[in-house]
């Protein structure tokens, strides 16, 4: 009798739980007549507190388990070892997805009047670290921070480690030159466009013209070449990992992206082209820090929220950035907001629940080339290029004042800048072929 009463009780005390995370996620995503509607229903408090987003994440952990349940089945029946891909890394670069990375996140919603009251952006000091053959396109960070990879048109992925470059910058050399390039990989056949690092393996992977996604282990000193390869049937302008790592999706030339399952490499394509008016090129796609949605910035202007359960549309914003291409879009660590970039030298801050404008940041020309828009890994700042006066730009992410111009040191505007998600430091890469790290000063 008392085992039952106790859990009675503890389903009740769930069943609040839950209506107050629901109550709060409506609220928090304007969407308020729902929001009274549940909580009068339920009795809940409409004042209820919760963690941003903690409902999103209940529900995508929960999903996550059961896709991997179903996976696991499918190997099992077909005589697939479970996360067979993975076998010949797995306990390799011992520490790897180990470090600490920030995970605040600036409350955009929180400050209403916030003039006159920007942050100093602090000094960095830039130094040349490599040069391809030809332009350098793009460069990406690993989640922990400790690696940064550059791909280029003449088709080849340059991996650094991040201490290794440092060691240069202070000139503390005792044992001849410090090689900040550890490894060089070369086997596309046409220009590299975007890179990812998986998020719990030592796996590179790189979209690239050639309509291909390549899996390179970067654990093994002696690898050259991709170990496996997803042939699309595009050419291949973004590729991203889900943070589970189970899958990736794929901008392309086709308007919808393209998701893999990386253990089946099965594409599934979602949506009605017609319903949803796309018809042009996606530029960039990211995933939420959870997974639970993602976002295309593309070639016609527009940005549109995913499910990243469903693969259905659910946020449209038609004509972001006007007719002109929208070059990159990213949500913020919370996901409640999205910061997209495009060639109508515009930077603007979307919130995803509405869709609504929250911020621009401008004074800076971008209409050539396919540059981005990024947070530093506080989320206090946002950098960008001005190609006009080969400038990197910095402005304080709430005030949306301009904070900083600095020489880019490149010869001719750099045409990628990404930040690392762990410190205060930046890569830039341009037409000169050059890559450039750049750190705060002590």
């Amino acid at each position: 009798m008392e085992a039952g009463l106790e859990l009675t009780l503890n389903e009740g005390k769930l069943l609040r739980q839950v209506n107050a995370l629901i109550v709060a996620h409506l609220r928090d995503n304007n969407l308020s007549q729902a929001a009274n509607a549940v909580a009068s229903a339920t009795m809940t408090p409409l004042s209820t507190e919760a963690p941003p987003n903690k409902l999103l994440e209940l529900v995508a952990k929960i999903l996550r388990c059961q896709q991997g349940l179903a996976v696991e089945r499918d190997e099992a029946s077909r005589g697939i070892p479970s996360g067979a891909i993975f076998d010949s890394v797995a306990g390799i670069s011992a520490g790897y997805g180990s470090v600490h990375v920030p995970t605040s996140s600036v409350d955009f919603s929180a400050v209403q009047d916030t003039k006159g009251s920007s942050k100093s952006f602090p000094k960095h000091e830039t130094r040349h670290v490599s040069e391809h053959k030809n332009v350098a396109r793009c460069a990406r960070f690993s989640p922990d921070g400790r690696f940064v990879a550059t791909g280029s048109a003449d088709t080849s992925i340059k991996l650094f480690e991040i201490s290794k470059i440092k060691q240069m910058m202070l000139g503390d050399v005792r044992d001849g030159l410090v090689r900040p390039v550890i490894r060089t990989f070369y086997d596309h056949l046409q220009p590299i466009n975007d890179l990812d690092f998986h998020p719990q393996n030592t796996i590179l992977i790189s979209g690239s013209k050639d309509h291909t996604i390549k899996f390179f282990d970067f654990s093994k000193t002696v690898a050259r070449r991709a170990f496996r390869v997803i042939q699309d049937t595009h050419n291949v302008r973004s590729v991203c990992f889900h943070p589970s790592g189970e899958y990736l999706l794929a901008g392309t030339d086709h308007p919808i992206a393209h998701l893999y399952d990386i253990n089946t490499f099965q594409c599934y394509l979602s949506a009605n082209l017609q319903e949803l008016k796309a018809n042009a090129a996606i530029n960039q796609v990211r995933y939420s820090s959870n997974g639970s949605m993602y976002v295309t910035a593309s070639k016609d202007g527009s940005i549109r929220v995913w499910d990243g359960v469903t693969a259905q549309c659910v946020r449209p914003i038609l004509g972001a950035h006007g007719s002109t291409e929208a070059t990159s879009a990213s949500f913020t660590k919370d996901q409640r907001f999205i910061l997209s970039c495009g060639k109508d030298s515009s930077i603007k801050l979307w919130e995803v629940g509405t869709g609504k404008l929250v911020k621009q940041y401008l004074g800076a020309v971008h209409t050539q080339l396919r540059c981005q828009a990024v947070f530093n890994e506080t989320e206090e700042f946002i950098l960008s290029v001005d190609e006009p006066n080969n400038e990197v730009v910095t402005w304080d992410a709430l005030t949306a004042e301009k904070v900083a111009r600095w020489p880019s040191n490149h010869i001719g505007a750099p045409r990628w800048l990404e930040h690392s998600p762990a410190e205060a430091a930046f890569v830039t890469c341009g037409n000169d072929r050059s890559v450039r790290f750049w750190k705060e000063n002590p």
